[in-house]
């Protein structure tokens, strides 16, 4: 199962008394609007506890299609990687 921004939505908003459904709407959006900028922008995302998000500089290189086997040149890119936390990564493997 994935969980889904709805779902976060949804658990905010069960989980805090005091905050209405809007409210816990314009959390995650602000969270999220927050978290694409910084990330656009080059920076990383450090959520302790969790893990961080890295924004990484790939080159260009060699390739294949994999439907025709014809080489090529891939371009250089950016790309984001998730690094978890040592509490998340033995959470996740020790239950």
């Amino acid at each position: 199962m994935t969980l889904t921004k709805a779902d976060l939505v949804e658990a905010i908003y069960k989980h805090h008394d005091s905050i209405t459904k809007a409210g816990a709407i314009d959390a995650v959006e602000a969270f999220l609007r927050i978290s694409k900028e910084n990330l656009i922008s080059g920076s990383g995302l450090l959520l302790s506890g969790f893990g961080k998000f890295c924004v990484n500089d790939k080159r260009q290189r060699k390739g294949r299609n994999p439907q025709t086997g014809e080489d090529l040149m891939l371009d250089a890119r950016r790309v984001v990687t998730f690094k978890p936390s040592g509490i998340l990564r033995d959470r996740v493997n020790n239950g």
